[in-house]
């Protein structure tokens, strides 16, 4: 077995891993990154976040050609999608960002172990495959993701019924997806294959979609992907799936059995913690399967941190990137931090959602008082100028100081708006700092400034 020793060694180079390690590269480090799958970039950059996001572009853009144009003053003639070059685009994508993140690891001198990172004692790690590593190290950072979670009666089967890592890859347009799951994985990719074709049902267990977003918005995406054409089922409580012959059939609580073609399972994620060693070094899973960690991201074991999915909070590849660096600056200079109250979410269905803060429902149940203002897009120049009218902005402060609490927002670009109210949190603005401030026109962030403006009752263009 080789040796190897290093200042720091990190598990998995996913957003969080792999950020991390190039931070604590650049504050002077020596770096190992171990990662076991053939790429590196996580779930998040090879089957997750950016081939999603290159289809949903895709997709979009066909559909807008085939049904949008006309508004414009722009006839084309007959539209086809073309599926084979819209996968090989979005695997093109894919690859040339993998091999962006092995030129960084270069370029920072950062070692990259192909293998599975298994801790074997205090300072020791090893690596297994091929012909495997011993590595000596002073600090290590777990940082090994997430998976998808299992359904109890869900029989998987490869493409037919299974995860958002077949559903990004479907030879050919499914005539009838079943969705298991209305958060933002299921409808992102329940949009991808509607827009292209194919009938979507999505099931819900709960009597709404997008759980944990705020209320008012996730009801009025309700309606929008409605008249999209997606069908929900909320409040049906999934008891099996399996394979029949040419069809895949699920089975709800109280209802008939529904048949496809194809089923994704969107039902979360849960964190990657197998083949670790963690009681190696004496860690202990909490009751979801998570490493508990302190406010430095430091685990009950010496010089063991862990970041991302494998800890609390959500599961989001940003909220990972923050917590790598926040914890590499904290080893090396003692001081990192990640205000969690600013990490926003971004659901890059049409319209876009994105929320930042605290939701409405969150704010009663602390009982903090607190005043609304909301603008709709439909007042906006530029949503008008661009067609895209749907959605609001919704701006929740504090009722005394004016603080701003929580943003929400669905409309046209929406994960990009998110921005400035994200960074009006992180630097404690209020309501009044973002309505003060001169947004150009015409915009679509002057639906920001609007919905700053009405929390005081002051919009100008409603």
């Amino acid at each position: 077995m080789k040796q190897a020793k290093h200042d720091l060694v990190i598990i998995g180079a996913g957003p969080g891993g792999y950020v991390a390690a190039i931070r604590a590269a650049q504050l002077g480090l020596s770096v190992g990154c171990i990662e076991k799958e053939s790429r590196l970039g996580g779930t998040c950059l090879r089957v997750g976040c950016i081939p999603s996001k290159a289809l949903l572009e895709s997709s979009e853009r066909y559909i807008e050609t085939k049904e949008g144009l006309d508004a414009y003053g722009v006839s084309v003639g007959t539209v086809e999608h073309n599926l084979p070059v819209m996968l090989k685009r979005k695997d093109k994508i894919v690859t040339d960002l993998t091999k962006g993140v092995e030129f960084l690891f270069k370029k920072n001198k950062i070692t990259w172990y192909q293998g599975q990172g298994r801790l074997d004692g205090p300072g020791k790690i090893i690596v297994e495959g091929g012909e495997g590593t011993e590595i000596a190290t002073q600090h290590i950072l777990i940082a090994s993701g997430s998976k998808v979670a299992r359904l109890r009666g869900v029989e998987f089967a490869g493409d037919r019924i299974g995860t958002s890592t077949e559903a990004l890859s479907y030879p050919e347009v499914p005539q009838h997806l079943i969705v298991i799951g209305a958060g933002y994985i299921g409808l992102e990719l329940g949009s991808v294959w509607r827009r292209l074709g194919a009938k979507v049902t999505v099931l819900e267990y709960l009597n709404r979609i997008l759980p944990g977003m705020d209320v008012e918005i996730a009801d009025e995406a309700l309606k929008i992907f409605k008249k999209q054409g997606l069908e929900f089922r909320l409040g049906s409580k999934v008891l099996a799936a399996r394979v029949e012959g040419e069809e895949c059939v699920v089975e709800c609580e109280g209802a008939e059995p529904l048949r496809g073609d194809r089923v994704l399972v969107a039902t979360g994620r849960v964190p990657n913690t197998d083949g670790l060693g963690l009681e190696s070094v004496g860690i202990n899973l909490d009751e979801r399967g998570r490493i508990p960690v302190d406010e430095h991201f430091a685990t009950s074991a010496a010089n063991v941190y862990a970041i991302g999915d494998v800890i609390r909070g959500p599961m989001l590849a940003h909220k990972a990137e923050e917590e790598g660096v926040a914890c590499v600056e904290h080893i090396v200079t003692g001081y990192g931090h990640v205000n969690y109250d600013a990490i926003p979410g971004i659901a890059y269905t049409h319209p876009e959602i994105a929320t930042v803060g605290k939701t409405e429902e969150e704010l009663k149940e602390a009982g903090v008082e607190y005043r609304k203002g909301v603008f709709p897009f439909r007042a906006n120049s530029r949503a008008r100028c661009i067609s895209d009218v749907e959605g609001k902005v919704k701006i929740l402060a504090h009722a005394k100081t004016d603080r701003v609490l929580g943003v929400h927002i669905i409309g046209p670009r929406a994960g990009d708006l998110i921005a400035e109210a994200a960074v009006a949190i992180e630097f404690g603005a209020s309501s009044e700092d973002v309505a003060h401030a001169c947004h150009a026109h015409p915009t679509l962030a002057e639906a920001v400034k609007e919905a700053a403006l009405a929390v005081d009752g002051r919009a100008i263009h409603i």
